[in-house]
């Protein structure tokens, strides 16, 4: 038993060491390395000719796009509010009109004939492909504008819960001695791993002061490209004061104040809101199931007993 045993030992150890071996990672030829990376890299990049055709191909539909766009563009009159959300919403190119008419005018057609020509292959009634049909019609008319809405919804609240923290550095910036340009500056450079939506606006504030617009006209821009109250009044804060020449950091520390105050009331509502929001939770989830565990053993115990009664 003692010679089985120790066999035993020093074939397990054997078959450890192999695999060991077979884990250990290998090291390949200079050469066949080299030869395995080139073949990956051509495996992986696609040719220029391949490459060229596919953005010719990409060129020639957003063409088709915009040219449908433009052509729809001419006939609605509520462009100038469309282009407005589209630039809250980070789309700035002029282009993005068309293309955001186009998918509204595009999209019911291609989803509503799609269920309508589909559907029958399937063996389906033509009174449900036709309601299909017009359900996925409307869908596809509602859905570019529920998506640029909650596009727009997410960037105010990036930006809404990075302006106090914002305005602390601004603060900080003017009381060091720098002007509100350059304050400007330094805080979007700062903000940008917090908010880079935030950032950028500021960042465009900058370069528009600098291309020549007055501080007032490129601090209005800031306010209708966000669309967010806060800025709004910090915008008009800021006004006031460089139009009457009052001090700047002053008014910056109270306006900081104040945003610092709305958040901490947002965060009281939050919670406030959460005993109504556990509701649902309770009454669909948790309390079925309670009910199964304790009810249920009385429930089985009470049928017994009436099966033997019977």
């Amino acid at each position: 038993m003692l010679y089985l045993a120790l066999l035993c030992v020093a074939v397990s150890a054997a078959f450890v060491f192999m695999f060991l071996l077979e884990i250990a990672p290998g090291k390949e030829p200079v050469l066949a390395q080299r030869l395995a990376d080139l073949q990956n890299t051509e495996r992986a990049a696609p040719s220029v000719l391949q490459r060229r055709r596919r953005q010719v191909q990409s060129e020639r539909l957003k063409s088709i796009l915009q040219a449908f766009g433009e052509a729809v563009e001419e006939r609605s009159a509520a462009t100038g509010a469309i282009r407005q959300r589209l630039i809250q919403a980070g789309f700035p190119n002029p282009s993005a009109v068309a293309f955001y008419l186009a998918a509204r005018a595009g999209l019911p057609a291609v989803l509503g004939g799609g269920a309508f020509l589909l559907l029958p292959t399937f063996g389906k009634s033509w009174l449900f492909t036709l309601l299909t049909s017009i359900y996925c019609g409307a869908m596809g008319y509602v859905l570019p504008s529920l998506y640029l809405g909650q596009r727009i919804r997410g960037r105010q609240k990036e930006m809404q819960r990075a302006l106090p923290d914002a305005l602390d550095l601004l603060v900080v910036s003017v009381e060091a001695g720098l002007g509100l340009n350059q304050a400007l500056v330094r805080v979007s450079e700062e903000i940008y791993r917090i908010s880079p939506v935030l950032s950028e606006q500021l960042a465009l504030v900058n370069l528009e002061i600098r291309a020549g617009t007055p501080r007032e006209e490129a601090l209005r821009n800031l306010a209708d490209r966000t669309g967010l109250d806060d800025i709004s009044s910090l915008v008009g804060m800021l006004i006031q004061t460089d139009r009457f020449g009052t001090s700047v950091a002053q008014a910056l520390r109270v306006h900081a104040d104040t945003m610092r105050t709305k958040r901490r009331q947002r965060a009281e509502e939050a919670a406030a809101k959460t005993t109504i929001k556990l509701i649902f939770p309770l009454v669909f989830c948790v309390f079925p199931a309670m009910f199964v565990v304790i009810l249920g053993p009385a429930i089985i115990e009470i049928l017994h007993a009436l099966k033997a009664f019977g």
